[in-house]
């Protein structure tokens, strides 16, 4: 039996009236998705507990079957690992994204106009960091280039348990009251606005017409990851494929497979193709009985309030991934169990996370059930199944 999870990160959402009434989940074209939910078993899970922010990290956690309240350490830690940081025990790592805030008012009074800078590629972001890290390293302090808009602080011995708030939470607010009460931190984040907004990076950026990446957003700190390694959990032999640190790290820290694809941006331009033909490959030919696969794309469009955009995400991966792959296993002759859920809703009403119950669909092609007629959080609310987390919704998928 191989084991997949189609992991479609932010895609429930609360209806719209742009969408009739629908969610983007529901108005999305699904074939594939709808084919797997008639006979699937059906129902919605509690990914985040009420101890813990809904963030991406605690919520990728619990759909993996980890409990993020014994195991969660922060996020930067695990995005950390990904970029290939060896963290000292006493080391505090933080997220560090390249934004873009208004220019005219003082510091407090600017306002968070995009919290990834216009997705700012990764070359010009090297740029970037390589002048922030040159303007504060020191002998507790350096700063770790990432992917895109995403990149990582190492604190040797710093202060843990902030409370700092996630850029993407706070799009098109005054920033001032969620600046860090942190006196290092705050002066690095007010001085990064000198020292960026007339790089040679941003003055090309504002010349086609870019966001520049004009500051740094610290947030997101932990101690080095303490996750159990998913073999000896569950007795799987696994691989993990995503665009992003985060999920990378938490693949990398759980022993699995961390299988990198050309042309993954974690964005509606990744290649959803690659990303279900890499993960065939993983389980036919590379023989692998397990892969958790990411697709980034419409948490980005909830964060940017993009209708479209995310109704087109979750077509493209029904249209790429879930079919080309189901349809591959089915071919090659495999039994397979594939999980396709959301971590969390990423709503376009409010462009951030909620830690509402999300929606998930359980297909065994070797036991197919009455499932529902069609895949979207109202139908799945309907069945009466209730997850209240996320360890013993991989016990039900796993059957562990």
């Amino acid at each position: 039996m191989k084991y997949i999870v189609m992991l479609c990160d932010g895609m429930a959402d609360y209806p719209l009236k742009e969408l009739n009434g629908k969610t983007p989940m529901a108005a999305a074209f699904k074939p594939n998705m709808e084919r797997l939910a008639k006979k699937a078993t059906a129902g919605i899970v509690k990914t985040v507990p009420e101890s813990l922010n809904p963030g991406s990290d605690v919520a990728n956690l619990s759909a993996m079957g980890y409990d993020p309240v014994s195991c969660y350490t922060g996020r930067s830690p695990l995005e950390a690992m990904s970029i290939g940081i060896d963290m000292a025990p006493d080391d505090i790592a933080f997220r560090c994204n390249l934004v873009t805030l208004s220019d005219d008012e003082p510091f407090e009074k600017k306002v968070m106009a995009d919290y990834s800078a216009q997705e700012i590629t990764t070359a010009e972001a090297a740029e970037i960091i390589k002048a922030v890290n040159e303007a504060f390293e020191n002998d507790i302090i350096k700063f770790y280039s990432g992917v895109s808009y995403r990149h990582c602080m190492i604190w040797h011995k710093g202060p843990n348990g902030l409370g700092l708030t996630p850029p993407h939470d706070i799009s098109d607010r005054v920033i001032g009251e969620y600046l860090p009460k942190n006196d290092t931190l705050l002066g690095m984040m007010k001085k990064s606005y000198d020292v960026l907004k007339n790089h040679p990076v941003n003055i090309e950026r504002k010349k086609r017409g870019l966001n520049p990446a004009n500051a740094i957003w610290l947030w997101g700190e932990g101690t080095r990851p303490a996750i159990p390694n998913f073999k000896e959990m569950f007795g799987l032999k696994g691989s993990v494929i995503s665009a992003v640190d985060l999920i990378k790290g938490i693949g990398i820290t759980a022993g699995l497979d961390v299988i990198n694809v050309e042309g993954a941006t974690g964005n509606i331009t990744t290649n959803f193709a690659n990303k279900g033909k890499a993960a065939l490959k993983s389980l036919v030919e590379n023989g692998n009985d397990y892969v958790y696969i990411h697709v980034e794309a419409p948490d980005e469009c909830g964060h940017r309030g993009e209708i479209d955009n995310k109704v087109k995400s979750i077509e493209l991966i029904d249209r790429d991934i879930v079919g080309p792959l189901t349809k591959g296993l089915e071919e090659a002759g495999e039994d397979y169990t594939i999980m396709v859920l959301p971590d969390h809703p990423t709503p376009i009403s409010t462009k951030t996370h909620a830690r509402d119950a999300v929606p998930f669909i359980i297909y065994r092609s070797n036991e197919p059930v009455e499932g529902i007629d069609t895949f979207s959080e109202e139908a799945a609310a309907k069945t009466g199944l209730y997850i209240p987390n996320g360890p013993e919704l991989s016990r039900l998928f796993l059957r562990k």
